[in-house]
């Protein structure tokens, strides 16, 4: 049976010790300011994520303005107009905690309606839009995950982390490859037990079975250059995806990725208008998991440990069988 290493009134302790301790790195190795960010979003700027296309966004209406509104499912698309609004130079950027509902979501271990993230982003200059820079940026990320592993493991020594000096990094043509007969899910838990912390880049384009490694909506990432952070969890067996980022879509490959989606209708939106015509900045940004990196550098085996969330009644039964105690 599972035994948390940390008893409850010590899980929250610990867990605003990761998160402290994480956003403080991060805004550092990034110049990041932390800024305040919507909760609803009108559906008609585009702002709002439609994420892989078929999650329903939670609405509701406003009585005062006889509008409906949508909780958003990512800040990809405000951030960048944040980030011209709010005068931001090049090179510099922000940060804010991201909190969604995904009513969609299949709940799990991992998965859960709550979300809570980290969203980030920074303007960047069009010699900037390079893998080579891409990956300096996740460099970055990563020095900041171990510091936050040494801190606490500063406090609880029986929290000793795993995490490798350095991050491999691989494409997604690169990985299906190496393991061409296995699954997606299965070369991505292949890869990430061996390195134990791997950037998977080039998430969108279809590989040599027509599909794409794995959905990606097409008007914020670049799918040459994005990918997603995956770190080896020792405790489900897994890869554990606790970032997806990348370099923003340009007035070309925005256009060449909602053909290939059949979405250019999306091009008359203001968002997409703002990045054809070049009044958006150029920017790379991603999405950061609060629960998802508690649950690692706290070792616990269920997202509900981490956050509060709801959850069926035999589900909670049968993880309280199994020793697991959720928040």
């Amino acid at each position: 049976m599972y035994t948390s290493k940390l008893n409850v009134l010590e899980t929250q302790k610990a867990i605003k010790l990761v998160k402290d301790t994480f956003e403080r790195e991060l805004a550092k190795a990034l110049s990041l300011t932390r800024v305040s960010a919507p909760l609803f979003v009108k559906p008609e700027t585009g702002l709002n994520d439609n994420l892989n296309g078929y999650e329903r966004a939670v609405n509701f209406d406003i009585l005062e303005l006889k509008q409906d509104v949508e909780i958003v499912q990512s800040l990809a698309k405000w951030k960048r107009m944040a980030l011209s609004k709010y005068g931001f130079s090049v090179g510099e950027g922000l940060y804010t905690d991201m909190n969604a509902i995904r009513r969609d979501e299949s709940l799990d271990a991992i998965h859960s309606v709550y979300v809570d993230q980290w969203d980030w982003e920074k303007r960047i200059e069009k010699k900037d839009r390079r893998l080579s820079y891409l990956k300096n940026t996740v460099k970055k990320i990563y020095k900041a995950l171990l510091k936050t592993a040494k801190v606490v493991e500063a406090k609880y020594p029986m929290l000793k982390s795993s995490l490798p000096n350095e991050i491999t990094f691989l494409s997604t043509k690169e990985l299906e490859s190496l393991y061409p007969n296995l699954t997606r899910k299965e070369r991505e838990n292949q890869i990430a037990k061996e390195k134990k912390a791997v950037f998977l880049y080039g998430i969108g384009w279809p590989l040599k079975d027509k599909m794409p490694h794995d959905g990606r909506a097409a008007d914020y990432d670049d799918w040459k250059l994005n990918g997603d952070l995956l770190l080896w969890f020792e405790e489900l067996n897994i890869a554990f995806e606790i970032s997806s980022m990348g370099i923003r879509v340009d007035e070309i490959s925005l256009p060449k990725q909602l053909k290939k989606k059949k979405e250019l209708s999306k091009l008359e939106n203001p968002y997409c208008k703002g990045i054809m015509d070049r009044s958006l900045p150029l920017t790379i940004g991603g999405g950061i998991g609060q629960s998802r990196l508690c649950m690692y550098f706290l070792k616990k085996v269920h997202i509900g440990e981490v956050q509060t969330s709801v959850w069926g009644e035999e589900y909670l039964q049968k993880l309280k069988e199994e020793g697991i105690e959720l928040l």
